[in-house]
């Protein structure tokens, strides 16, 4: 898989790099697995991974080029990092929460925002929301933020009937 972006990101996990690339890679399309690198007999004083383990798969999702290093339980993943999943139906937005909260913490539900298996955090959201936030008229844009801050999973009905004031 050639590298053609600039930046690429570099999720560290602890030992799930490659199920946490499987996972992600059965979930959205024009995705699929790269290079398998593994760890060698070279700097196993500092890294404590056995040899032939695996290090870094490099692996694409929708076109977008990510890593995944098993680095050891040093690090987490937290809120501070999400990745958007920009939907166009409520049934993408279904499909999507469904898949990636598998497994997930239930309880950092919130706004469309969801933590999977991995603890990695995503924001599954409908394209019209921005449009809806953005709009001239404050008070409709108030309604939306309203409702959309009752929800977990986002309800683009529900964004719609805020927005008309239904």
């Amino acid at each position: 898989m050639p590298t053609l972006q600039k930046i690429t990101p570099c999720l560290w996990f602890d030992t799930q790099a490659e199920d946490a690339a499987k996972f992600y890679t059965s979930i959205f399309k024009n995705s699929g697995i790269g290079k398998i690198s593994r760890y060698g007999k070279e700097g196993f004083e500092i890294h404590h991974r056995p040899e032939g383990s695996v290090m870094m798969v490099v692996f694409r999702l929708e076109g977008q080029e990510f890593s995944a290093l098993n680095g050891g339980p040093l690090f987490k993943f937290s809120e501070a990092i999400s990745f958007v999943v920009s939907c166009e139906t409520q049934a993408e937005i279904d499909d999507y929460w469904d898949k990636l909260g598998r497994g997930g913490d239930p309880k950092a539900q919130q706004c469309g925002w969801l933590k999977d298996k991995f603890g990695l955090s995503w924001q599954i959201v409908p394209r019209a929301l921005a449009e809806m936030l953005q709009d001239k008229d404050p008070a409709k844009a108030k309604r939306v933020m309203e409702a959309m801050l009752q929800m977990k999973k986002i309800d683009i009905a529900g964004l719609k009937r805020a927005y008309d004031q239904r």
